[in-house]
């Protein structure tokens, strides 16, 4: 099909600069293994797992399975006051994968909702055990929790501040983000060293400032990955954890980007050995074929939230939340399919094997480039940022998503980044076509 057969006046795409859009098309029609095919029959290499998504690859006959017999079964259901089989089975195995207690999920549909929910517990939770003055909430710059108002607040993208400041939350404060672009501008596989603590600004500044007892959560990426895959320095997260800890704050993990693999384990809590209080999940829950969140919840913010009501009458509701489709039954079957997919592949340990294999490929191949002012890499995803263009800020990255795109590559251009996230099933073949397009493509834009 022809990109001209069809009609483009209606869609408006997301995150997406409409205008170049419409000058150059870019439309897949087909997708298999680590492929896709454009309209104009083309085949181009997903580089960057659908954003961060399709860790099994696409075209997973036991999820296509699961979901047209789900389908032929249950359909639809409400998640009010009923349930089905899936979600029940579904909530079984992630609570299973999750670290520690954290054994209660609640389902919602997208990591944006999974960041507004976990935000919205932690509000409940804080009221249930009588401390409901516990209403701000601490994120960290160019951390990124979707398209919420709840998780552009926490989140420190600075387009969001810009366009939507005067309506995010007002009790929200950020911590530093945590990459020196000089001494730590080249990172593979490793967690960089700092000679300065840089929490000791949540100790010695924001908290006495809004004082501990009046936080309710801190919430972060393990690695930001939106951002540009920025990796934590050495002890940040466990340092993190004692000082929240200390003064009673929840802490929440975003792994949205970094469940399900990523990183070569289940989560980034067990590749850094830091269990949070609740940990937000979306994506490759599913394999990116039907859209799940969730937030995973400890058994003590659960038994909390009940035994808040233990005098209530019976029908009462003990948390006043929940979307339409939570729990989806066809959402679910997905994910029991995939989560059993990883499993019976060993896909998590494939991700952790073929992670050291981009990241060396990375910076072999980039470091020393025109305009290349660092490579990160970590578990089976890393980046290279690129100088930007005085004057017109993610320009130069934008114009190598676009070469590569057309040499056959998708790479996602992240500001001045550009990151490969592959699915878990890619080969060293393809990673060096893939590392080797982007070298190229930064040679012609220099």
């Amino acid at each position: 099909m022809a990109y001209n057969d069809l009609r483009m006046d209606n869609q408006w795409l997301p995150f997406t600069p409409n205008r170049s859009f419409q000058k150059d098309p870019r439309i897949f029609v087909a997708a298999d293994g680590m492929h896709f095919t454009t309209h104009d029959g083309r085949q181009v290499i997903d580089g960057i797992s659908s954003l961060w998504c399709v860790g099994a690859g696409h075209n997973r006959k036991p999820i296509n399975e699961a979901i047209k017999k789900q389908l032929d079964t249950l359909d639809y259901s409400t998640a009010f006051s009923v349930s089905n089989d899936k979600a029940f089975r579904a909530a079984e195995m992630i609570a299973a994968m999750a670290p520690g207690d954290l054994n209660k999920v609640l389902f919602c549909n997208s990591g944006s909702e999974a960041a507004d929910t976990s935000m919205k517990v932690a509000l409940a939770y804080h009221r249930a055990r009588g401390e409901g003055h516990r209403n701000m909430f601490i994120g960290r710059e160019r951390g990124y929790h979707g398209v919420g108002f709840g998780g552009m607040s926490v989140g420190g993208i600075p387009a969001n501040r810009k366009v939507y400041g005067t309506s995010l939350l007002p009790r929200v404060d950020h911590l530093r983000f945590i990459h020196d672009p000089v001494k730590h501008a080249y990172v593979h596989n490793t967690e960089p060293v700092w000679d300065e603590d840089i929490l000791l600004e949540l100790e010695n500044r924001i908290l006495p400032l809004h004082d501990p007892s009046n936080i309710a959560a801190v919430i972060v990426e393990p690695v930001a990955g939106s951002a540009g895959w920025y990796v934590p320095p050495q002890g940040y997260l466990k340092r993190l954890r004692e000082i929240c800890d200390k003064h009673g704050i929840l802490l929440i993990f975003d792994e949205v980007i970094t469940g399900f693999g990523r990183l070569g384990t289940a989560f980034a809590s067990d590749y850094y050995g830091v269990q949070p209080d609740m940990l937000n999940f979306a994506k490759a829950v599913t394999n990116g074929v039907f859209p799940l969140g969730g937030v995973v919840c400890t058994d003590r913010i659960y038994n909390a939230m009940m035994g808040a009501h233990g005098n209530a009458p019976e029908h009462a509701i003990e948390f006043f939340h929940g979307y339409t489709y939570s729990g989806h039954p066809v959402a679910c079957a997905a994910a029991i399919a995939t989560l059993d997919l990883f499993r019976e592949e060993d896909l998590f340990k494939r991700a952790g094997e073929m992670g050291p294999v981009l990241g060396d490929a990375m910076h072999a191949a980039l470091k020393g480039l025109p305009n290349v002012i660092g490579i990160r890499s970590l578990g089976l995803a890393a980046a290279v940022e690129l100088a930007p263009i005085a004057g017109l800020p993610g320009k130069r990255a934008f114009d190598v998503f676009m070469d590569c795109y057309h040499h056959g590559v998708l790479v996602r251009n992240a500001g001045e980044n550009l990151v490969f996230a592959p699915p878990y099933i890619v080969e060293r073949a393809q990673i060096d076509t893939m590392v080797g397009t982007l070298a190229d493509a930064i040679k012609r834009a220099a």
